[in-house]
């Protein structure tokens, strides 16, 4: 079984990597494990840009092909913020909460509230060779956190078609329309085997 290097220290997204992954028929591995405290400085100016990065960064690492992704929130009232800077939002070294509790305020006399997800996932191999998918999901911002469930802004993201935030819903219900789920299933189409 060929194995396969997740590029993230984030453990809630490594989870949710690994999740997608199941019988692919590779051997899924966090690079924190081959490598621990392995870390990145995302310098790009894409999502596209800094998925590659580390899934590059990952492979040299380790000589064996790797995986990472980039995911934004894009706010319409907000000009697309915080897109790239979705993760490190409310400064470096920010929460979850952190960020979720900036998001709320800037937005709290807002009307327009739309927003959407975009994960992109890049692949590269150890020869160097790469290349990306992405998926997206639209959806609200909603007033106030809602759920225990999920990560990063789960609590108030409330894709379109769902009735919940994602923090609400179950992994399956999640799973059925996050953009993360959607980057994953066209790179399993593509994934060496």
């Amino acid at each position: 079984m060929r194995r396969l290097v997740l590029a993230s220290a984030n453990p809630d997204k490594t989870a949710e990597l690994g999740h997608f992954l199941e019988g692919s028929g590779m051997e899924v591995v966090s690079i924190t494990v081959l490598h621990p405290g392995w870390e990145v400085e995302e310098t790009e100016v894409t999502l596209a840009g800094n998925a590659l990065l580390k899934a590059r960064a990952a492979s040299a690492a380790t000589g064996l092909p790797s995986v990472a992704d980039d995911t934004g929130l894009f706010v319409d009232v907000l000009g697309g913020a915080p897109g790239i800077y979705t993760a490190r939002f409310a400064g470096a070294g920010c929460s979850y909460a952190d960020n979720v509790r900036k998001l709320l305020v800037m937005m709290m006399l807002e009307s327009n509230r739309r927003a959407w997800f975009r994960t992109v996932v890049a692949f590269c191999d150890p020869a160097g060779g790469s290349y990306h998918v992405s998926g997206e999901v639209s959806g609200v911002i909603t007033l106030e956190p809602s759920g225990e469930g999920g990560f990063g802004y789960d609590p108030v993201f409330q894709a379109d078609g769902l009735i919940r935030t994602f923090a609400a819903c179950t992994p399956e219900e999640k799973h059925s329309v996050s953009h993360r789920a959607r980057a994953m299933a066209l790179l399993r189409e593509k994934l060496p085997v």
